[in-house]
């Protein structure tokens, strides 16, 4: 962490901080949102099979979206925990210094754009190698 200047570290740890206090409402909001009540009336509005699947599509969605802000909450948390640490900013695949501009647009990144492009062509899902 160490190329990073101390104004660079205090941005990026408020961008941390942001997207961690956007996440948790997000989360907070779609779970509100998704309550029995909501479904029960979701459900009071079904006529036919086509209208259960669309009702059941529609909980599915809101789902996915919960599950999407919680998985990137997690590498927000975890970035600030790197942070603390003073490991951030650090390639977790190379051990190179990622740039300020990459952790200014991605401040969760783990790794440096080579090393990441590289995990996304190996890691289709879930860090589960592909064939």
């Amino acid at each position: 962490m160490s190329h990073l200047t101390a104004a660079q570290t205090a941005h990026l740890e408020d961008l941390l901080r942001d997207r961690e206090r956007v996440l948790r409402e997000e989360i907070r909001t779609h779970l509100l949102q998704s309550d029995v009540q909501h479904h029960i009336d979701l459900a009071g509005l079904v006529h036919d099979e086509t209208d259960a699947a669309v009702a059941g599509m529609l909980a599915d969605l809101d789902l996915a979206a919960v599950h999407r802000d919680v998985g990137e909450l997690r590498e927000v948390e975890a970035a600030a925990a790197r942070l603390g640490s003073g490991s951030y900013g650090v390639c977790a695949s190379c051990g190179a210094e990622i740039p300020y501009a990459r952790l200014a647009a991605q401040p969760a990144a783990r790794r440096c754009v080579t090393c990441e492009a590289q995990h996304e062509r190996l890691y289709v899902h879930d860090n589960v190698p592909k064939l």
